[in-house]
């Protein structure tokens, strides 16, 4: 399988990507979309209120037009509340300057295991000139593998936090950008 484009969409052009995110969020969270924070209307939720926040940056993957992965985030400050959430309280040196947040991202299931993922991750990060990128992840997807390949891919474990009532505990993890 090969990626014919990557493309980098921002704040004003979510709405021109936000049926392709949802499409590729449905297939790929598919068998867990009857729990309430996995819910296609759930998520829906979370990105259009993403997509007004500081800093907003989308970079999404298609393959012959049909979008095939993305990867979202935004510009976290000191006080954030996602720093808020972080429990332990994350080290003054990666919250005393902005730093990027990846929100949510994936890959369709035929898309697994190709480096798709990565390649996604990496164009998004190439445009970034915050110092740090930290993302959370439910260390239980993929029976550890997702939590796994993070750890692969530079990121280190700084805490936990549970954005919402309905989401699992996340592990909180951060690299530097480049």
């Amino acid at each position: 399988m090969t990626i014919t484009s990557l493309e980098l969409r921002t704040l004003n052009d979510l709405d021109a990507i936000r049926g392709d995110v949802l499409d590729v969020y449905a297939e790929m969270r598919f068998p867990l979309l009857h729990l309430p924070n996995y819910a296609v209307t759930a998520f829906g939720e979370r990105l259009d209120r993403h997509g007004v926040e500081p800093g907003f940056v989308a970079t999404i993957a298609y393959a012959d037009r049909h979008p095939v992965g993305f990867v979202y985030g935004n510009i976290i400050e000191r006080g954030d509340r996602y720093w808020q959430r972080t429990k332990p309280a994350p080290p003054e040196g990666y919250t005393n300057r902005p730093a990027l947040a990846l929100k949510e991202g994936g890959v369709r299931p035929a898309w697994r295991k190709t480096g798709t993922a990565r390649r996604i991750h990496d164009a998004l990060l190439a445009t970034r000139d915050e110092p740090f990128v930290t993302l959370m992840v439910n260390p239980a997807a993929g029976d550890g593998k997702v939590h796994a390949l993070y750890r692969s891919w530079g990121y280190e474990d700084i805490g936990q936090s549970q954005p919402s009532p309905a989401s699992p505990v996340l592990t909180v993890m951060i690299r530097a950008v480049r």
